[in-house]
């Protein structure tokens, strides 16, 4: 080897989104010139610059170069040791590569976002409101979520309490709020509450949400009911006051003529049933047989020409329930993916691929529908135009539906935002749901799946990078 060299130091420290420099110092030890190239090699390498990249050395001579690190402050910027290298190639002799090694440790940083979806529930005995946390730090989040209200006018049921979130993760706490006196009578009431995300010696990050309560009945049935009770009790008693007195002249008439009004004695004999009340029966009219457009006399133009009948659309639900006749007892999960500019793209079932794969086309919105999974729920992450952070947001309500229903996940709107990711999962006892995407400018990335044995209800595939799009999904149940 006719190449020595060192790095100082050869550990160093730096803060994510902050940056620290290594000096890597050579000494040419042949006996010609030569000219050496550098180039960062490992996990560090798009986040360090060499200075200057290639160095001209003279039999004996020492030169250096300076390496940058600058780790972003995002989830990718693992906190601990992190190894890194540096090939360098002389031109004279390329197979006597060198490649030193150091270690640049990066510090840990926690960043947490909580949002409420939605963050107004209605109800008149429980809202259920999930709350969505996500951990932007580059280290594990252990944390506690707890509700509370002015007035202590909701009670919290919680699941789970506790939360571990791995970094650039999120998970979804399912809450529901139980008012502790309910309205019978009357409008709508207001109850502003607070869920708190509690970290070890940190403040609790508040995230305020609002619970409307609704009346059992309205206020007008009431003041109906209790007009409607008034007038029945005056008929009433005008009726008993002033009901007519009937008597008969004819039976007058007969009790001077001596002749009796009575009945014959008869000790069996019983009052006779009244009759049965009649009302008249309207049958309603047959409906008029439907015409197709353009046939028929009255002189429509074309007489006679039939209107073409569209196939019906056929969606997740279509492909699910299909499977579902064929296989009643198993589990499945079908789906389509709206490409932008393509519109929606064939239904797919169980791994196989939605979307297109390396056309650049971002998707909008996802139709899923499962059978003998007791249903799905799930809610879409997407391009955020107004993002400070590099990082989408969710913008659309949890929605959650029965086996066999179509489920919708985004929007397919001209103007809707881009799928950046999205969030789902089975009911409970209904199994597992595993994702796997394919994000732009990326390969497809590793298979993750809920785990409801161990608390985990929800999965969430995709990225948090506002200028990443979703271009392909599969799922299995």
């Amino acid at each position: 080897m006719s190449l020595w060299t060192s790095l100082e130091p050869a550990s160093a420290t730096v803060d994510p989104g902050g940056s620290t420099t290594v000096r890597l110092r050579l000494r040419n030890t042949g006996d010609v010139v030569d000219e050496y190239r550098f180039e960062a090699v490992g996990d560090l390498a798009p986040w360090t610059v060499v200075e200057p990249q290639v160095l001209r050395l003279y039999p004996g001579t020492t030169g250096s170069v300076d390496l940058t690190f600058a780790p972003p402050r995002t989830p990718d910027a693992t906190a601990g040791p992190n190894p890194y290298a540096v090939r360098i190639t002389p031109t004279e002799h390329p197979e006597a590569t060198t490649v030193p090694e150091g270690n640049l440790t990066i510090t840990p940083f926690t960043e947490v976002r909580a949002e409420l979806v939605p963050p107004t529930v209605k109800g008149r005995f429980r809202g259920r409101p999930k709350l969505a946390v996500d951990n932007l730090g580059n280290t594990k989040l252990t944390a506690s979520i707890g509700g509370s209200d002015n007035g202590d006018q909701l009670s919290y049921d919680i699941h789970p309490s506790n939360v571990q979130i791995e970094p650039g993760r999120a998970a979804f706490v399912k809450t529901t709020l139980k008012p502790r006196q309910i309205i019978w009578f009357g409008s709508k009431e207001d109850r502003p509450y607070t869920l708190a995300v509690q970290r070890s010696g940190v403040a609790p990050l508040d995230v305020q949400g609002t619970y409307v309560q609704r009346g059992f009945l309205p206020r007008w049935l009431a003041t109906f009911l209790g007009v409607f009770v008034a007038l029945a009790i005056t008929f009433v008693m005008l009726w008993i006051a002033y009901q007519p007195k009937v008597t008969s002249a004819a039976k007058e008439k007969l009790q001077e003529a001596g002749i009796s009004t009575l009945p014959p004695s008869s000790p069996s004999a019983s009052p006779p049933a009244p009759p049965t009340p009649t009302a008249a029966v309207t049958t309603p009219p047959a409906p008029a047989p439907t015409q197709a457009a353009g046939a028929g006399g009255g002189g429509s133009a074309g007489g006679g020409e039939e209107k073409e009948t569209k196939a019906p659309e056929r969606t997740a639900a279509t492909a699910v329930q299909q499977l579902a006749a064929e296989d009643p007892g198993g589990r499945h999960i079908c789906y389509r993916a709206y490409v932008k500019g393509k519109g929606w793209t064939e239904a797919v079932c169980d791994g196989e691929t939605a979307g297109t794969v390396g056309e650049n086309t971002p998707l909008k919105a996802l139709n899923i529908a499962v059978s003998g999974a007791k249903g799905t729920a799930g809610a879409a992450f997407v391009h955020d135009p107004g993002s400070t952070n590099g990082q989408g947001h969710y913008n659309a309500p949890w929605s959650g539906v029965a086996d066999g229903i179509d489920n919708y996940i985004g929007s397919t709107k001209k103007d809707a935002p881009d799928l950046l990711g999205f969030t789902i999962n089975v009911d409970n006892g209904g199994g597992a749901v595993c994702q796997t995407v394919h994000v732009h400018d990326a390969a497809w990335l590793g298979m993750g799946c809920d785990d409801p044995e161990a608390g985990e209800h929800f999965i969430f595939g995709g990225t948090l990078n506002n200028d990443l799009w979703l271009e392909a999904v599969k799922f299995t149940v």
